[in-house]
């Protein structure tokens, strides 16, 4: 067995895209010969108080010097001087879902910091992991991380049955899937669904509501204000298996997110074979294969209900786009292929 140490900040079973991430590859290495410590970083990241850096610093450096470190980048990335440091003393991996920077929501001096704060971090590594070439193309342009010190090892996905959908029910069942935070971009999907109240659909919203409550007020408030209260449902973090029976009973997956590094549930949707409406911002076209979905520019409610009721009112439409999304299935790669990728990068840091 080869030993690895594997950092990641709070819980691994916090319910977001990268833990998830996090979780299954870890557990995909261990399958691989990787004897794998998980390090709790402790809350607070990425904005951690002097004693919490302080603590994750302490930890990290009391690991076996020549043992292998993994970190995962929402800490990572405001760790520049640490990772120094831990880069003179043992091969480092850095993991980064997407710069902290494109996070939505933030002010112009707290994105210029991260940045800042990332591009010094990433100079220490001696291979960066990344979930999609999308976030690779922008390490290099933007961070100053040399192409050969990245590997992309993209989420991998389990070989699932298509969705059912709602079966005949005169309602069509719309689902999003992401926690509660600017980024998601919920604000847009509910101004776009309020333009769409004559037309038969509900909305299931599965995510966190307790990351940013700011957030979750104002959609909550907004979704009163257009009085679709009895048509949406904000369903909260839900368990893998309430994510399946929601993914098995939809029609159709949408989710107008502003930023995604890669976009864990747009490729959920596709290996059910549902059809997508979702943006172009980032590595979305990545995970949405051309044909299996409508993706508009971010931020542009009308852009969005246009796809809506585009695909709310023609089932053929929807037919055609769940084809194409049942044939790119078969391609989506596996959490196996994934790791194989993630392991290569251990074997190669230096």
């Amino acid at each position: 067995m080869k030993p690895l140490a594997f950092a990641v900040p709070g819980d691994l079973d916090t319910p977001t895209g990268g833990y998830v991430y996090d979780k299954r590859m870890i557990a995909e290495l261990r399958k691989l010969g990787w004897d794998i410590e998980v390090i709790d970083l402790g809350d607070g990241f990425p904005r951690p108080s002097d004693a919490a850096r302080k603590a994750a610093t302490d930890k990290l450096l009391g690991l076996p010097q020549g043992v292998p470190l993994v970190i995962d980048g929402l800490a990572f990335g405001v760790m520049p001087f640490q990772a120094t440091r831990l880069a003179l003393r043992r091969k480092l991996v850095a993991l980064v879902h997407h710069p902290l920077a494109l996070e939505s929501g933030l002010t112009e001096a707290e994105a210029v910091s991260f940045q800042i704060m990332e591009r010094m971090a990433l100079g220490a590594p001696g291979r960066v992991v990344t979930t999609s070439h999308t976030t690779a193309r922008v390490l290099m342009s933007h961070y100053g991380v040399p192409e050969r010190r990245l590997i992309v090892a993209p989420p991998g996905n389990d070989k699932v049955a298509p969705a059912r959908g709602s079966s005949g029910n005169d309602l069509l069942t719309l689902l999003a899937v992401g926690a509660m935070v600017p980024r998601k971009g919920y604000d847009v999907l509910i101004a776009a669904l309020a333009t769409l109240a004559d037309l038969r659909w509900r909305l299931t919203i599965a995510g966190d509501r307790s990351r940013d409550a700011a957030t979750t007020q104002q959609v909550e408030a907004e979704i009163a204000r257009a009085g679709l209260t009895e048509r949406i449902t904000l369903a909260g973090a839900v368990s893998d298996e309430g994510l399946e029976v929601l993914y098995d009973g939809a029609d159709l997956f949408v989710l107008p997110s502003r930023y995604e590094g890669y976009g864990m549930a747009f490729a959920a949707a596709i290996a059910r074979g549902l059809p997508v409406i979702g943006t172009e911002a980032g590595a979305i076209p990545e995970a949405v294969p051309a044909g299996a979905g409508i993706l508009v520019p971010p931020d542009n409610v009308p852009a969005l209900a246009a796809a809506l009721h585009r695909l709310i009112t023609d089932g053929r439409e929807r037919g055609r786009l769940a084809a194409t999304a049942r044939i790119a299935a078969a391609q989506l790669p596996t959490w196996e292929d994934s790791a194989v990728l993630f392991s290569r990068a251990l074997e190669k840091a230096r």
